[in-house]
């Protein structure tokens, strides 16, 4: 079952997320890394009017008007003969669900950290959903070149605020005004910083003994001493990087860098390549199932509908777990139980698509979807399985939705099902009625659904908001669970696959309801869905 055919293919691929809070440079160092891999010739693509440069990731129009990323982007670029595919997240909190099913499909993470700001709300709890798959993790400390926090300071915060340990793999020499550069602990190479020019290979220095001279010449002696000083507390506290624990995710090494000015970055990509895991298998509700196994299988973990506006196309977001994913061939939807072909599978760059023949294991493939995908899918060789673990959360925010345009019913019924099939935002039905609520992280995406609804399916609605505290999926004694959507009708709502959700108006309602009706348990994330599927 096992074989070596596509070991070379599995071993040079390395899948990850970069994740961080709003403003913390994030989208700046997903630039920088395609410079380094030559993916992109300059950074932003600019508009006519040369001030608003945009980042070549944010690829929705509410994006560009905003400045905000909220739908994540895939990237693949090689570097150093290694394919990277590198996935772009959502930083505003707003589209915090689509980032947690983006950490589903990658193999670690890089986590930006702005150094002025240290770690933020947002940070915690990407933080978190992390830990619950143990996914390595690497830190970099951005925006160095301003006054910010000191690096041992930083380094404290992160542990204790996100529970981890640190290893720092570059350290810097001073910040802000007097930034003279980064010293790499890995390679023992400084590298120095010019304020307004970008770093190159000419402001690398190799210094192998710290007590050379030549490290005095380059950025005086107070600021050399002071640099030995640390490294020598540094090699003493850390040793050297246990790589194994950094796999597990037990261990998180350190770089320090300014994204904006291209600095810290090349050795943070340097280093990523090196020490970053190789694509790791998946559990499936069947088993567990391994990359270099022979036949192919593979998950939809977003969905994202309309990337070009002038064909209303959706394309499905898929990342390849085993064997060989080839163009043109016959693969089973599990849920659906059907054959299905792609002749058009894509590989990306942002916003270009380019058709691809065949994908392995770590790759992400975008698949033409005629509205047969929703978030979870599985596609096998044949084998009935269905991956696990992308969960949906409970909505925080509740609004009922309200159609402005009678005659455009049928396509407000059809823009919801898709931007909701999508993991925008969830869509509640009322049990044995016609209510639509849609269920939401954050505010931002009411207006995304809004604006989506009537620039791409020329449906106006506008949101009323209720008053709900959680969505609860419903599990246990099936007649309790009858009795109790009949007594409870107005708060009774199906979600798309039809399960029964309680809406609770508040946490003491929820608990009142678990106390009086022991048969039933009630959910908070779909996640239960594995578990009734075993």
């Amino acid at each position: 079952m096992f074989n070596m055919k596509y070991e070379k293919e599995i071993n040079r691929r390395r899948t990850f997320a970069i994740i961080s809070h709003p403003d913390a440079g994030k989208t700046t160092l997903t630039e920088k890394l395609l410079l380094f891999g030559g993916a992109i010739q300059v950074a932003g693509a600019v508009k006519s009017n040369k001030i608003k440069k945009h980042a070549t990731s944010d690829f929705m129009e509410i994006e560009r008007q905003r400045g905000i990323s909220v739908a994540t982007s895939v990237m693949s670029f090689e570097y150093k003969d290694v394919l990277i595919n590198l996935l772009d997240t959502p930083g505003h909190k707003d589209f915090a669900e689509d980032t947690y099913r983006t950490l589903t499909a990658v193999d670690s993470v890089i986590l930006v950290i702005d150094s002025v700001n240290g770690v933020e709300a947002q940070t915690r709890r990407l933080m978190e959903v992390c830990r619950m798959r143990d996914t390595p993790v690497i830190v970099f400390v951005n925006k160095l070149d301003r006054d910010g926090k000191y690096p041992f300071d930083l380094m404290d915060e992160i542990e204790k605020e996100l529970n981890i340990s640190l290893h720092p793999l570059s350290w810097p020499i001073n910040m802000g005004k007097e930034f003279k550069g980064v010293y790499n602990l890995y390679d023992k190479s400084l590298q120095l910083f010019t304020a307004n020019q970008k770093a190159t290979e000419d402001n690398t220095v190799p210094i192998p003994d710290l007590s050379d001279k030549m490290l005095d010449e380059k950025v005086g002696e107070r600021d050399a001493n002071q640099l030995r000083e640390d490294v020598e507390l540094l090699e003493g506290v850390y040793g050297d990087l246990d790589t194994d624990a950094y796999l597990k995710g037990k261990i998180a090494p350190v770089f320090f860098g300014s994204a904006v000015n291209n600095f810290g970055v090349k050795e943070l990509l340097d280093t990523f390549i090196h020490i970053a895991p190789v694509p790791q298998g998946r559990e499936t509700d069947k088993r567990h199932v391994a990359p270099d196994e022979d036949k192919f299988t593979g998950f939809i973990f977003k969905i994202h509908a309309n990337l070009d506006p002038r064909h209303r196309d959706r394309i499905a977001f898929m990342r390849v777990c085993s064997g060989r994913f080839s163009r043109n061939t016959f693969f089973k939807h599990t849920r659906l139980d059907k054959e299905v072909r792609f002749s058009n599978p894509y590989s990306f760059l942002a916003r270009d698509k380019d058709v691809i023949e065949e994908a392995f294991p770590g790759d992400v493939v975008g698949l033409f979807d005629t509205g047969v995908f929703k978030i979870g899918d599985t596609l096998t060789e044949g084998e009935m399985l269905q991956f696990t673990g992308i969960p949906t959360f409970s909505p925080e925010i509740f609004k009922e939705l309200v159609n402005k345009d009678p005659m455009k019913t049928k396509q407000m019924e059809k823009g919801i099902r898709q931007l909701t099939d999508e993991g925008v935002a969830q869509l509640f039905t009322q049990h044995g009625g016609n209510r639509k609520i849609i269920g939401c992280v954050g505010e931002l995406q009411f207006e995304v659904i809004q604006y989506r609804l009537l620039q791409e399916y020329g449906a106006s609605c506008a949101f009323t908001p209720l008053s709900f505290y959680k969505a609860c999926w419903m599990t246990g004694d099936k007649k309790a669970i009858e009795d109790f959507a009949r007594f409870k009708q107005a708060n009774i709502m199906e979600d798309k696959d039809g399960n029964l959700v309680y809406l609770a108006q508040s946490e003491w309602f929820l608990n009142t309801e678990i106390q009086n009706n022991p048969k039933i348990e009630f959910h908070t994330t779909s996640e239960f869905k594995t578990a009734m599927a075993k």
